[in-house]
């Protein structure tokens, strides 16, 4: 009987080349896949011949900090054509508020520039409601059936192609469709996009689980963090758990009516792609028959522990979902997109960044002026280095919080202009509990930071390090009515 052999290797990446090189290394990497192959009865055929007879693990280790190689033109990545791979890509948008409406218009302005990888059209899921189109709005016409009282909200978006609540005044691409059944938006997709209030993305992937393909990959644009009795973990790694695939993260400074404005501005991807995406055999049966797939992987969390998630391959017969075939979805002329490596780095600064903007808003409420919410920032970059280096220190990367759009750049927008910045601000002139200014001000969007304050102060005093993240404390604090604004500088001073 042959016994199992385990190799480890690191991929090198070479920066005037598209090469790469294998050689040992020690297991340190995040990112470490294992792959398993069973005999099962009946054997499914595979498109490369392989003989499922033996169980052969192979461990594999990847994570290189890299950066993409597309071929870009007038500003858009370019991928080429689609040989040698038989298979375009599906890409849906999970999500249609303000910022999930604008991604996917770049979703969809890029598929249909790459449509040699990509599929032309974009599903992107809409939680249904009844609208109306306002009079003032350039698609109001008295005569019109759309305009007879409250509509279907997918059907405006289709008709006016034009998200007439969440993002007016926004042409929308021909290619986006709006589709109101989240089970028919994400079928037969292959990269799904996550963009949606982070307080619904459980109850959401719990909807989809057992109807996507087990091979999906994902990317999640949830700014926040998810707190249980296990302790905190990223949404990314949640959606990635329970629908049992890899998911990367988007974060970056980016107000989602700027972007959609097509006004310039940067955002990170992080993915850690996994190393034996289409380079697997595909079984010949049905894609959704995941218990007939025999092809599992391994990987390292966040954490730097082996998750629970066994990896699909990605078939051979689709483009690698790598770091070119993401900034080629996501990179426009005016939406300049770095692709890297660390996912906790990129998840926390989008998620922590909302509790310091909302102290910047307090402080700038009170007319303290800008040396006040710089030092207000200043602390919070601190705290969200020191939170992540003691609770991911694994996997994160210290730098992407001072390098990266999704770091500093995202918490100095925040706190200047961000909706979390402008209710907080509000609470304070006008004396009134912040969930009244949410309810007011946001046409029905929820905010990120309070429920992240709330999640993380949770999370920190079960730690019982409270005293070491003063202005995390300090914010829940005042969210609780324990603390007022004014006691903000002496408590963060200790």
């Amino acid at each position: 009987m042959l016994s199992p052999v385990r190799l480890v290797s690191r991929r090198i990446c070479f920066p005037e080349s598209r090469a790469t090189a294998i050689l040992p290394r020690s297991p340190v990497s995040q990112f470490q896949s294992t792959r398993i192959i069973r005999k099962i009865s009946p054997l499914p055929t595979y498109s490369r011949g392989l003989n499922p007879l033996f169980v052969t693990p192979v461990r594999f280790f990847s994570g290189c900090r890299t950066r993409s190689t597309a071929n870009v033109t007038n500003g858009i990545p370019k991928m080429g054509s689609l040989a040698p791979y038989q298979r375009k890509h599906k890409v849906t948008v999970v999500g249609s508020g303000n910022w999930g409406t604008a991604i996917a218009k770049i979703i969809a302005e890029n598929t249909a520039s790459n449509d040699g990888i990509f599929e032309k059209e974009v599903q992107m899921w809409v939680f249904e409601e009844k609208v109306e189109i306002p009079q003032t709005s350039r698609h109001y016409d008295p005569s019109s059936p759309l305009c007879q009282g409250p509509q279907n909200l997918t059907e405006v978006i289709n008709k006016t192609h034009e998200n007439v609540k969440y993002l007016p005044g926004i042409a929308l691409p021909e290619n986006l469709r709006a589709n109101p059944s989240l089970v028919d938006a994400v079928k037969d997709s292959t990269i799904l996009i996550f963009n949606l209030p982070h307080q619904f993305i459980i109850k959401t992937c719990e909807q989809i689980k057992g109807n996507i393909l087990p091979y999906a990959r994902g990317i999640s644009c949830i700014k926040g963090v998810d707190v249980n009795e296990d302790g905190i973990s990223l949404f990314s790694e949640t959606i990635g758990k329970t629908l049992g695939i890899y998911c990367g993260a988007l974060s970056g400074a980016n107000i989602a009516n700027e972007v959609a404005q097509e006004k310039w501005s940067e955002s990170s991807i992080a993915y850690d792609p996994p190393h034996m995406d289409s380079k697997a055999p595909s079984p010949t049966l049905s894609p959704t028959a995941s218990d007939t797939d025999v092809v599992h992987f391994e990987h390292k969390d966040v954490s730097g522990e082996f998750s629970q998630v066994k990896l699909r391959p990605l078939p051979s017969e689709y483009p690698p979902v790598d770091h070119d075939v993401l900034k080629s979805l996501f990179h426009r002329p005016y939406f300049h997109i770095s692709v890297v490596s660390d996912v906790a780095g990129v998840s926390l600064g989008g998620a922590l960044k909302n509790v310091v903007a909302l102290a910047a808003g307090w402080v700038d409420g009170m007319g303290w002026g800008d040396n006040a919410k710089a030092a207000i920032m200043r602390v919070g970059l601190l705290e969200m280095v020191k939170f992540g280096v003691k609770f991911f220190g694994a996997t994160i990367d210290a730098k992407t919080f001072t390098e990266e759009s999704a770091g500093v750049a995202d918490l100095i927008t925040s706190c200047s202009g961000g909706r979390n910045f402008r209710c907080a601000k509000l609470s304070v002139q006008r004396n009134q509990p912040i969930e009244k200014i949410e309810e007011t001000e946001l046409n029905g969007q929820k905010l990120q930071g309070t429920l992240t304050a709330v999640e993380v102060n949770r999370f920190l005093k079960k730690q019982r390090l409270e005293d070491e993240f003063p202005l995390f404390t300090a914010v829940y604090r005042v969210l609780e009515g324990s603390m007022s604004v004014a006691d903000i500088p002496s408590y963060i001073e200790r």
